[in-house]
């Protein structure tokens, strides 16, 4: 991606990096497949976009929930696909793009419809309930905003940590909501602060339309996605273990995992 330079100190692409090397790791090495299955997620985003829009021009509350919920359906294998295009970058699965999008539509797409119908949903009744703001005659109390971004914040936090777990592992949809809990319990401002980024960067995308939806096809859903992430993998893998799951399995990372950063967890 054009972000390291040879004076780079210890820099090593075939080796894991930590802290903000890291990061500049993950997007020279996976930046690229990325930004590709990107494109696809946006497509996959257009009918979902396309309800919520059209519910909001009509103020219509009959014609969102119908579209929110198909739209979000249809989204939920492309979101889907983007979460684990994203976390194999985490682990650093060397997988060509298309071939791991292929991967994750077969293992996941029927998976993801409730899940993604119900994202749709909660999405549609946020921007609504954001519009009826902005339509009422008397300006709603600060109390009430504050509500709405919180509930907005929660959502989005659950959102972020159940869609990374349907893509890692079959599990009950019980068990995701109990790791939810105790990972917040555990790493509440870890979390909040992922979500809060999310929230932060559509916001800017919503108050500066149409220029920032300029910038869509370039940074779009995988930008934001990954920098949440790239926040949340650390202490995902330490409870859920998830890359010593995936070395048991024989999954071999493709960079070097330095001793320390590579040792044994204990059993899962």
């Amino acid at each position: 991606m054009g972000l390291f330079f040879p004076d780079d100190p210890g820099y090593d692409l075939s080796v894991r990096q930590s802290g903000f090397a890291r990061y500049r790791q993950l997007l020279s090495l996976y930046g690229g497949g990325w930004w590709k299955g990107n494109l696809l997620a946006l497509a996959g985003a257009l009918p979902l976009a396309a309800g919520i829009t059209y519910a909001v021009l009509s103020s219509s509350l009959l014609v969102l929930l119908p579209c929110s919920l198909v739209g979000g359906a249809i989204f939920g294998p492309f979101l889907a696909g983007l979460f684990d295009a994203v976390l194999r970058g985490m682990r650093d699965d060397g997988q060509h793009w298309w071939k791991s999008w292929q991967r994750s539509w077969r293992q996941n797409w029927r998976g993801s419809l409730i899940p993604g119908a119900l994202t749709g949903l909660a999405l549609g009744v946020f921007v609504f309930m954001g519009m009826l703001f902005w339509w009422a005659q008397v300006p709603p109390g600060l109390g009430t905003v504050l509500l709405w971004l919180l509930s907005g914040l929660v959502l989005t936090v659950i959102g972020l940590l159940y869609w990374a777990q349907l893509v890692l592992f079959e599990q009950t949809v019980r068990a995701r909501l109990q790791n939810i809990l105790f990972f917040c319990a555990k790493y509440l401002w870890r979390a909040l602060g992922a979500g809060a980024l999310q929230l932060l960067y559509w916001a800017v995308v919503v108050l500066f339309a149409p220029w920032t939806l300029l910038l869509l096809p370039v940074t779009g859903l995988w930008f934001i996605l990954f920098v949440s992430l790239f926040l949340l993998y650390p202490p995902l893998d330490q409870e859920l273990q998830i890359e010593q799951r995936f070395r048991q399995a024989g999954f071999v990372p493709q960079v070097e995992i330095p001793e320390e950063d590579g040792a044994d967890d204990g059993e899962v």
